[in-house]
């Protein structure tokens, strides 16, 4: 193993250079920002339209409070600013279902075509896309720089049809800005203003201009035009294309200065719905609220209009519980890395090497040995020196040293790191899951795994606004087509692009067969049948690290089996969580209730996976229906466990198929140790194979 890998694991890494900036932080209002989700089927004839009836509702506790938004698509209901006495009056009103706080998300922050074998060899695979195509890409972030090259429309035909968005004009932004690539452009600011106060338009873009360079980042890696002479700084030289590069884009800005707010982020789901977009790229999460978040439920209605939407799982790994973004209705993805790295050595006095990664590209350092601090003993805050946070640094005790800061915050505020590197192709092994990216088990349905599967989310060259230097700090004058950066956000449009390739090929899949094709064709071992590394421990990584594997996207278009969902059985799995009826309101939009005279479980729910929460008992039943898109074969199971604590068993154990879209079902038998002790787990897989392709499934058990 090499020291690149043992040094990553290490929780401090090493600084030369400190950039300080500031923190915001807003006053606090009695009044807050309430979303409210109606029961639209309870509208009184008396109202004509259902927002009329919103309106006399909010007017009911409030004649003053403003309306920020009322949605259609995404949930029924609508966004107010209310006082915590006015949103309990509200909720006693007929029709209203719920009245819920406002929750602020955070964004989880080429080669890669070649290295997932999207290369021109390849290309026959995808033979319905042509010079473009019609599948539309929309993106949840911080807005979109139009003038990047990423977004070129030359070649490109007519607007699809079937688009039904424009482009909203502002800051900095016209609609002229928008082309055949860049069809769609929004932005939504009035949950953040009603916190924040008047964007100050001297200092940030109220249009869907990109001040950040995130949202630019993540839709170009989804579907980026071909660039020639793509680069950082010189680093990674070549050329840039999006996954689906043929594509086209809608931006949609929901996130600001101060973050996202879910307001903001449902209008901006709700208007992505309205005007059909195939995709819906969303790299940010909040706070875990069951399946009644903001992303959550604008995901389930964007699944019932056909759309696929991917989120990134977060970037709180290595810990155990950290996964976000686990509704089944989204395709979870965690971050993994390529096979080009930027090598750094660092050489302390006693000889110790540490290698490392670095994108610096200063004035060389000297040649002699630096003096050498920790953090912590050069700081004047006791709490938090050690991270290297803003302000916390004395300078005349960091002043020409290399500083050691322990891990935590955003690394590019604490420096640009070491000494030039080059740029180093074909690393071996690759790849390797990300210390960052979240892990399972699942913290709010053990029995469903995520994250899904995993993508490439390090050191990811796309291209960046112009509106800030690539590490983007304010003090940082440089300006740059394309940045490096790392992250979840990174991986989660990799596969949205992935996702828009399967569309373009088969449009009558569902989201989840699209994600079944995904899974199932994922790899979680090398070409020499090692397991994919885990970075954090520099062991074989497992399916609570990286799902189903690595995506696989030569195979995945022609995956054999899928596992395919609809509505109802999304529903199913709410009832087996005893969701109430109110509960499923809100995140349906519809009356649907419970059958009290069925049995649901959500070990019956066609997940492309199988995760099993061990609570006493020594055995579990899980159900399975596989549906033929590979043509006529018999298939035969192959099922494997890693200890004697786990014992798997499939009936039945062949599966024949005489024709296309034929429907086979089977029951798998898991087998437990059940006096292991709490926190154990065990893994394995099942895989289904006709000879020509292999449906793979990973198995995951945990021990409460």
């Amino acid at each position: 193993m090499s020291s690149s890998f043992l040094s990553s694991t290490a929780s401090f890494f090493f600084i030369v250079l400190l950039y300080l900036s500031s923190f915001h932080v807003s006053d606090g209002a009695q009044q807050a920002t309430y979303i409210v989700h109606m029961a639209k089927s309870q509208m009184p004839s008396s109202f004509d339209h259902h927002s009329l009836w919103y309106d006399s509702s909010l007017r009911s506790v409030s004649e003053s409070a403003e309306m920020l938004y009322t949605y259609n698509n995404a949930i029924h209901g609508f966004a107010t600013r209310l006082t915590p006495e006015e949103a309990d009056s509200l909720m006693t009103q007929p029709g209203v279902i719920s009245v819920q706080p406002e929750q602020r998300y955070e964004l989880h922050t080429t080669r890669t075509p070649l290295f997932l074998g999207l290369d021109v060899h390849n290309a026959g695979l995808f033979p319905e896309t042509g010079p473009s195509s019609d599948v539309v890409v929309g993106v949840l972030d911080t807005g979109v720089w139009p003038e990047s090259k990423s977004f070129s429309d030359k070649g490109y035909g007519p607007i699809p049809p079937t688009w039904k968005g424009g482009c909203d004009a502002g800051t900095r932004f016209t609609t002229s800005l928008c082309n055949r690539k860049l069809i769609g452009a929004r932005f939504f600011v009035r949950g953040y203003e009603a916190i924040n106060g008047p964007v100050d338009e001297s200092k940030e873009s109220k249009s869907p201009r990109d001040d950040e360079g995130h949202g630019t980042h993540t839709a170009s890696t989804a579907a980026g035009s071909v660039v020639e002479g793509a680069n950082l700084l010189g680093f990674a030289n070549g050329t840039a294309r999006g996954i689906a590069y043929r594509a086209r884009v809608a931006a949609y800005k929901v996130c600001w200065k101060t973050g996202c707010f879910s307001s903001d982020i449902l209008a901006g789901m709700d208007k992505a719905i309205e005007e059909n977009v195939n995709v819906l790229s969303i790299s940010l999460s909040g706070r875990r609220t069951g399946y009644t978040d903001a992303t959550a439920i604008g995901a389930f209605a964007a699944m019932e209009s056909g759309i696929f939407v991917s989120c990134s799982a977060g970037n709180n790994g290595p810990f155990s519980f950290s996964v976000a973004n686990v509704a089944p209705w989204i395709t979870t993805v965690g971050a993994g890395t390529l096979d080009r790295d930027f090598p750094a050595l660092v050489i302390l006095g006693n000889g110790n090497k540490y290698t490392g990664v670095s994108l610096f590209k200063g004035d060389a350092l000297p040649s002699k040995l630096l003096p050498f601090v920790y953090a912590g003993n050069a700081s004047n805050n006791a709490t938090y020196g050690n991270f290297c946070f803003p302000g916390t640094l004395i300078p005349e005790k960091v002043k020409g040293k290399i500083v050691m800061c322990e891990k935590g915050g955003n690394r590019v505020e604490k420096g640009e790191v070491v000494k030039a590197a080059g740029t180093v192709v074909n690393v071996r092994p690759s790849p390797v899951l990300a210390a960052f990216s979240s892990r399972g088990p699942n913290p709010i349905t053990p029995n469903i795994l995520k994250p899904d599967l995993i993508a490439p989310g390090v050191n990811i060259l796309a291209a960046w606004t112009g509106a800030v230097g690539p590490s983007g700090l304010a003090s940082d004058t440089r300006r740059v087509e394309f940045n490096i950066i790392s992250g979840t956000s990174m991986s989660c449009p990799h596969v949205s692009g992935l996702a828009a390739l399967l569309k373009s090929v088969h449009p009558e899949w569902s989201p989840a067969a699209i994600r079944s094709a995904l899974m199932t064709t994922a790899y979680s071992t090398y070409k020499d049948e090692q397991p994919i590394i885990d970075i954090a421990t520099v062991k074989p990584s497992t399916p609570f690290g990286h799902g189903a594997g690595h995506v696989s996207p030569t195979t995945a278009v022609n995956p054999g089996l899928i596992y395919d969902l609809t509505t109802a059985d999304y529903l199913g799995f709410l009832c087996a969580l005893k969701y109430n009826s109110s509960l499923i309101r809100i995140i349906s939009r519809g009356n649907y209730a419970c059958d009290p005279s069925k049995t649901y479980s959500v070990a019956d729910l066609n997940y492309p996976s199988f995760a099993v929460n061990v609570d006493g008992s020594d055995t579990y039943k899980y159900t399975r229906t596989v549906t033929n898109v590979g043509g006529a074969g018999s298939y035969s199971v192959k099922v494997t466990s890693e200890t004697t604590a786990l014992k798997i068993s499939v009936e039945p154990a062949v599966l024949n198929f005489k024709e296309v879209n034929e429907k086979k079902s089977y029951e798998v038998t898991f087998t437990v140790d059940s006096s292991k002790p709490s926190g154990s787990n065990s893994f394995g897989t099942i895989e289904w194979s006709d000879g020509k392709h292999v449906v793979a499934s990973p198995v995951a058990i945990s021990w409460s």
